[in-house]
């Protein structure tokens, strides 16, 4: 009865082909310095770069205006004249600078619609365009 034995030949085949991969695979890498690469550092561009100051305006479910976090007229003004004036500034700023005004409302779920509606109104006094809704996560 013959006795089963650790077979060499199909360990050198195996060897072989894994040797014959990496072979192969070794002509397919580049070689680090004909990569076409630019460094970080100052270089000069050809034109303007637009910086553009997002205005974030937080409607709360009590009906309080937050404008960057800062609290604005109270939940019972209907025309918001406080926020009006600071829109009509910042979209004043934005023109003079030659940059876009971008709003973002971010509304709670439950926060009345009307109260929403008057935000907008106080952005279309301001003749601001771009406007984005998201509701909060809170």
């Amino acid at each position: 009865m013959p006795v089963g034995g650790f077979q060499i030949a199909p360990m050198i085949d195996v060897v072989f082909v894994i040797m014959l991969f990496f072979m192969v695979m070794a002509g397919a890498v580049k070689v680090e310095n004909e990569l076409n690469t630019t460094l970080p550092g100052s270089a000069e561009s050809s034109s303007a770069m637009d910086f553009v100051d997002e205005i974030i305006i937080n409607v709360s479910e009590s009906g309080e205006i937050f404008l960057n976090d800062e609290p604005f007229d109270s939940p019972e003004s209907k025309d918001l004249p406080r926020l009006k004036a600071t829109l009509i500034r910042l979209k004043q700023n934005a023109d003079n600078a030659k940059t876009p005004s971008l709003v973002t409302i971010i509304s709670d779920p439950n926060a009345k619609y009307s109260r929403t509606v008057d935000v907008l109104d106080a952005l279309s006094v301001a003749k601001i365009e771009t406007v984005t809704f998201t509701v909060s996560d809170e």
